[in-house]
């Protein structure tokens, strides 16, 4: 079973070998179900128990080490919940050891044994009978490390995933964040729902959108850019805590803290403003960072952060020393660590919000680790002062620098939205931040990659 100085084509056309030869002798490389009845992590916790008693495990997972010679040998089985070790003895396995010679690291194998502790006191499967479920036909890498291998890594996750258990580790801590946040809201009397991917106008944030054509209505269409004037218009028809964790797509760049595809959350809530938002974020991120975390101080882009602390209020005016230029304002939320509200932003960057003053909505972004991850705002709910909006950003030259004009959306306000607040948080940049990710590919577990033919590094 040695592979040391092989190609990777050498070591395909071995591994075909063994699949041929396993088939004459009658194994089924591929059948199409296991008998397992424990995993390895339920083992494991009763392993004592199963040492004293008489018990037959069945386990299942992939081969990730093969050791030994003649009579013995023995080989690591790892499943998604953790790895044991087995153990193969000719005398157990008077038929089906000959077959040993035909496995390889990579396999994934069905595993009949008892529980016992060896002389070097590691708990061990000694194995009564074992079945080949899948047949592995390429390597695994030994070493996965570089610049180069990096690029490999986001390209063949599922290789990434086998060989790298921090990697899966961080994408178990994606998913207790997003289920979190989804158990926070729920237990606040907000309901999940879901609006459309495929929209006529690409509303709800000022972004260029991907153009798509919709075949059976012969018309162009738009993915989302957010999912904003959709939950808005729930609100209107009588909704008043509605949520979506959405898929979002903007065309624009791409650098370590942007994706054009991307998950945003947002909430809408009715007979509520930003204040309150503000009281209800902070709750929103204490709850969030002791589930994930199970203590509320934790070190955010290389500073130790206390999130028991209030948040502070900054309004954009003193976060930009009186510019109230958007360079100035990205300058001081590059300097800002632990979570800031920057509050009442200019009128002229915030279309969909309510007015607080001639100047300034009522508009906080939650500001942490030098990033922007929340935005929130009372919302515009009068519909006439909504259509001027609409047509006066319409009137504006920049390209991509103004919102379009929804005639739906502002029929909806007519018919009456009640006073509402609405919320929106980037989810892959939450997720970068709380795990300590430099860039967002690292969080994403199949990021974009240019066709390998494309790029002059592969």
């Amino acid at each position: 079973m040695a592979e040391l100085g092989k190609t990777e084509e050498d070591l395909i056309k071995s591994r075909k070998d063994k699949r041929a030869k396993l088939e004459e002798f009658g194994v089924d490389c591929y059948p199409a179900k296991s008998d397992r009845n424990y995993i390895v992590e339920k083992v494991l916790a009763a392993k004592d128990e199963f040492v004293a008693g008489a018990e037959v495990l069945k386990l299942a997972g992939r081969i990730t080490a093969l050791r030994g010679h003649g009579a013995i040998m023995f080989g690591d089985l790892v499943d998604e919940s953790g790895k044991l070790q087995l153990l193969f003895k000719s005398d157990n396995l008077p038929e089906d050891f000959k077959l040993l010679e035909l496995l390889d690291i990579g396999d994934f194998i069905q595993a009949a044994g008892k529980l016992f502790i060896t002389k070097a006191g590691e708990y061990t499967l000694e194995i009564s009978s074992f079945k080949l479920l899948t047949k592995a036909l390429r390597p695994l890498p030994e070493k996965w490390h570089g610049l180069t291998d990096l690029e490999t890594r986001y390209r063949q996750r599922y290789v990434d995933l086998i060989v790298n258990p921090k990697v899966k580790d961080l994408f178990y801590k994606r998913s207790k964040i997003i289920a979190s946040i989804r158990q926070f809201l729920v237990l606040n009397g907000f309901i999940e729902v879901d609006t459309p991917t495929l929209q006529p106008i690409a509303g709800g944030a000022v972004a260029k959108p991907f153009i798509t054509h919709y075949n059976a209505y012969d018309r162009d269409v738009f993915m989302r850019i957010a999912p904003e004037l959709y939950l808005k218009r729930l609100i209107v028809g009588g909704f008043e805590k509605v949520f979506e964790f959405a898929r979002c797509f903007r065309n624009e760049g791409v650098d370590a803290t942007h994706n054009p595809e991307f998950t945003n959350l947002e909430f809408y809530w009715a007979y509520t403003d930003y204040e309150k938002l503000m009281e209800f974020t902070e709750e929103l991120m204490r709850n969030l960072v002791k589930e994930v975390f199970g203590r509320l101080d934790i070190e955010i882009a290389g500073e130790k952060v206390d999130f028991s602390k209030k948040f502070p209020r900054i309004t954009f005016d003193e976060m930009t020393g009186g510019a109230n230029t958007d360079e100035a304002f990205k300058a001081a939320v590059r300097k800002t660590i632990a979570p800031t509200f920057a509050i009442d932003h200019p009128i002229e960057i915030s279309p969909l919000a309510k007015r607080k003053d001639v100047g300034t909505v009522e508009r906080f972004q939650l500001i942490l680790g030098g990033l922007e991850v929340a935005n929130a705002f009372s919302e515009l709910n009068d519909p006439v002062d909504q259509k001027k909006r609409f047509e006066e950003q319409v009137e504006r030259k920049e390209d991509g620098e103004k919102h379009p004009y929804d005639e739906d959306f502002i029929k909806s306000l007519e018919y009456g939205m009640p006073p509402t607040a609405g919320w929106g948080m980037g989810i892959d940049r939450m997720v970068m931040l709380l795990t300590g990710s430099k860039t967002l590919r690292e969080i994403l577990l199949f990021p974009y990659m240019r066709p390998e033919k494309e790029n002059p590094k592969h």
